[in-house]
């Protein structure tokens, strides 16, 4: 057979016209490779760089909501590259496995580092390195604090929280609005022997009616205050006090007004069992300058007071001017009062006055209130304290439960018919009995710390010994939850965009 041979001219005519012609569509092709490329982006934007989550429950509420009920479920974002770099830091909010059932997801506030010691007193929190050293209070940062505080009052509400205590004949009360004429005093929620937690407190006020409250949550007094608002002084102002109180003690705040000494100073006194104790600004090494202080006559001036982790603190126009370290107390008995003295003529005008609570931590469901922390593992909290499942109230619960797999020889069970299942003994999460009826009567589901659900009837199952579990190990946090950008619904003034703190 003879080889027929190609000329060279016709090898290239050839491939010219094999290859497409330049601007020549290949839409399959190039739909392919980019869906290609998108799905690789996409996991690995899932597996190494920031995964979206959903809020099923409400253990971060109001940092993050999640209600099934009300249909209201926050979508964060997870950094899931910065914990490759580096360590988690306190007051992050960290997503992780449950230590309890490894195939859940958790999201909770990162309070302890091991190693060190946590404890929970007079709704704070406190940590040390050893048993040798004295309990510190542990204070968040600036960012992380303003998202924690809780607002008292509304917006507009439909009645003033405030009333006038004494004297005040000339005082106006109208929502977060008070104008006063000569010298008086007036008090928040006069009505209550305390500030004290309710449920709601700090919501997105649109989220209110929408959400279901908890039958859980354990009512409190709560001593650690802010008031803030703008004063504007008129004339005949000497001064303006504001007065948080808890237990016995009195923290009574006093700025100057426009009729005051030009030598008068801000100043806070603390008054316990009598005893009279005095701090004001030049004294306080935060303060820059030392120079009197008055508010200048018709000029409003942002103010804010508050008793927050066993330290008193008076901000004036956002800067601090002074602030005071007080012993830690167990009564947290409390209320808000604010004074006027002035002449019979001496007018002034307080507006956008609003009170926030703190977050009151309470002990877990057995009363536990100290743990260590070892080393490489830490401790979460929610930030939603009276109905967060974390680390107060972690345990494994063991279970005897009949072998899947049983050795039999002749019909009889041999040693090995039972085994033991190390399960989630959480007390909010304890195992669920269904009655199915019939001769096998009642059933259990058990879920094991691998996630893995199994029924047995209720007469095979013997309830053991609990392991607690109070900590995370590091291998198994996951993130940091970045922001939430989910629910959007402007038509029901829901907008939930917001960086977490």
């Amino acid at each position: 057979m003879t080889e027929e041979r190609i000329p060279e001219s016709e090898h290239s005519a050839r491939a010219d016209r094999a290859r497409p012609e330049a601007g020549t569509a290949t839409p399959w092709r190039d739909n392919i490779e980019a869906m290609t490329m998108a799905i690789v982006m996409a996991l690995l934007l899932k597996c190494f760089i920031v995964e979206a989550y959903k809020i099923p429950t409400g253990s971060m509420q109001p940092t993050l909501i999640g209600d099934e009920e009300a249909g209201l479920e926050d979508r964060i974002l997870v950094d899931k590259l910065t914990y490759v770099v580096r360590d988690p830091e306190r007051w992050e909010v960290a997503v992780f496995r449950y230590p309890l059932n490894h195939a859940q997801n958790f999201v909770k506030r990162v309070v302890g580092i091991g190693p060190e010691e946590i404890k929970v007193e007079f709704g704070d929190l406190w940590h040390r390195s050893n048993e040798d050293e004295d309990w510190v209070v542990m204070r968040r940062p600036v960012d992380v604090q303003e998202a924690a505080w809780k607002r008292l009052d509304l917006e507009d509400p439909p009645e003033s929280s405030w009333s006038v205590l004494d004297r005040g004949e000339g005082w106006e009360v109208e929502g977060r609005t008070l104008r006063t004429v000569g010298p008086g005093r007036a008090g928040f929620r006069t009505g209550n022997s305390s500030v004290r937690t309710n449920y709601m407190d700090g919501y997105p006020e649109a989220l209110v009616p929408l959400l279901t409250p908890s039958h859980r949550h354990r009512v409190t007094n709560v001593g650690d205050l802010r008031l803030e608002g703008v004063v504007t002084a008129l004339t005949g102002v000497d001064a303006v006090v504001l007065e948080l109180r808890e237990g016995m003690r009195r923290y009574r705040f006093r700025i100057p007004g426009p009729a005051a000494t030009a030598d008068a100073r801000p100043s806070v006194e603390v008054t316990t069992d009598g005893s009279l104790v005095r701090r004001s600004a030049p004294e306080v090494p935060r303060q820059a300058a030392a120079d009197p202080w008055r508010l200048t006559l018709e000029r409003p001036t942002r103010f804010a007071v508050e008793n927050l982790d066993d330290r008193l603190a008076l901000e004036l126009d956002g800067q601090l001017i002074l602030v005071l370290d007080v012993e830690a107390t167990a009564d947290q008995g409390s209320s808000v009062r604010l004074d006027v003295e002035a002449a019979p003529e001496g007018h002034a005008e307080f507006a956008d006055l609003m009170v926030l609570r703190d977050i009151y931590y309470l002990e877990g469901d057995r009363g536990r209130t100290e743990v260590s922390v070892p080393e490489g593992h830490y401790f979460m909290l929610g930030d939603n304290t009276q109905n967060s499942s974390d680390s107060r109230e972690w345990r494994f619960q063991y279970y005897r439960v009949p072998n899947d797999s049983p050795i039999e020889v002749d019909g009889e069970r041999l040693d090995g018919s039972t085994r033991l299942v190390r399960a989630d003994g959480n007390l909010r999460h304890d195992m669920r009995i269904f009655d199915r009826g019939g001769v096998d009567g009642a059933s259990i589901e058990i879920v094991d710390e691998f996630g893995e659900r199994r029924f047995y009837r209720e007469r095979e199952v013997t309830r053991g010994a609990t392991e607690d579990a109070f900590f995370v190990p590091r291998h198994m946090i996951q993130g940091r939850a970045l922001a939430v950008f989910w629910p959007i619904l402007p038509w029901k003034d829901i907008v939930r965009f917001e960086w977490i703190h």
